[in-house]
């Protein structure tokens, strides 16, 4: 069962605690401000670097050989996003090192997900750094998540701002499509619980109720032949980050008829928390780590579960309106 389960039209949560486990004290490496010269087009005040240059040298072979299709020959981008650059930085700025480490591990090249080991994964990222002109040392870069997770990129520069986008002219106005239950329950609700459901399957097992070459499937299978399990969790990370902001459209009403309180601080505190839990989920499908996903659904559920009980689940109900859905939106 998910977490967030449909009985009665009452959504009912449940928080499931991850394995975790603390890790000793390791060596700490910094590039901060070597990084941050190079990214601001400084010259480096520190005469060594992280990396090899005979271990960049393995990362551009394994780059040519798998990536230069999607990212380009000079990592300038084309199909796929550029690894260098300020479109890079500001992708990956503060971000640790790490992540862009298992995101490629993960992730790369696109159509051979998962087939690049740690080791040729740090190589490309010992190499993206030499193309970023952050100058070699005398170690390799290590494989050690927990000197990975110590190397933080800094935080990328700001853009100039011209004028904010909610001035341009002629911008156009899109009005409430449906009330709040039917965004609820056309987005959020579905998107949740394919999240909570990587409590109980793993994305990368082999889909369960969907045979290859069917020409009819459930509504309910869509896309199971067509994207892997863990793109299907990406997904729905996704679209709770981008529907959350849904829930604060001026004009948009419960489903009782009562305007949604997108003027109240604590609604605009669950709308954010809910879009920062699905940044925590998204970050963890990434990891194609079932048990990251299981500690990130303790987020999602809490975000729901906060406003929900604020807004949502009201007492009082009668026998014909057990829900009390009458009180909804209401403080």
């Amino acid at each position: 069962m998910s977490l967030l389960s449909m009985r009665g039209g009452v959504a009912r949560f449940r928080r499931h605690r991850a394995r975790w486990v603390v890790r000793g004290a390791i060596s700490v490496y910094t590039v901060f401000a070597i990084w941050a010269a190079v990214a601001h087009g400084q010259p480096s005040a520190q005469p060594g670097g992280i990396y090899t240059a005979a271990q960049a040298t393995r990362g551009e072979a394994t780059y040519k050989a798998q990536c230069t299709t999607c990212h380009g020959e000079a990592l300038e981008g084309k199909l796929a996003p550029p690894l260098t650059g300020p479109e890079f930085m500001r992708v990956w700025g503060n971000q640790p090192l790490l992540d862009l480490v298992t995101k490629i591990q993960n992730t790369m090249p696109a159509n051979a997900a998962g087939q690049l080991s740690r080791q040729q994964s740090v190589d490309i990222v010992a190499y993206v750094l030499e193309l970023s002109k952050l100058p070699p040392g005398n170690a390799d870069l290590g494989t050690d998540d927990g000197v990975l997770t110590q190397i933080t990129l800094p935080a990328p520069a700001q853009p100039a701002q011209t004028r904010s986008t909610s001035s341009v002219a002629g911008s156009p106005v899109f009005p409430p499509g449906g009330n709040l239950a039917q965004v609820m329950r056309g987005i959020l609700f579905p998107s949740s619980n394919v999240i909570f459901n990587v409590q109980n399957l793993d994305p990368s097992t082999q889909k369960v109720g969907w045979t290859p070459g069917d020409t009819a499937f459930s509504w309910v299978d869509w896309g199971a032949g067509i994207y892997t399990g863990w793109e299907l969790v990406d997904y729905a990370a996704v679209a709770l980050v981008e529907s959350a902001p849904l829930m604060l459209t001026p004009g948009r009403r419960c489903e009782n008829g009562k305007p949604v309180p997108v003027e109240r601080d604590d609604w605009i505190k669950y709308t954010v928390e809910l879009a920062e839990a699905g940044r925590a989920a998204y970050k963890a499908s990434q990891s194609r780590s079932q048990d990251a996903v299981i500690e990130a659904t303790n987020r999602v559920a809490d975000a729901c579960l906060l406003c929900h009980e604020a807004y949502r689940d009201k007492p009082g109900g009668t026998p014909d309106d057990p829900s009390n859905k009458i009180a909804r939106c209401v403080p």
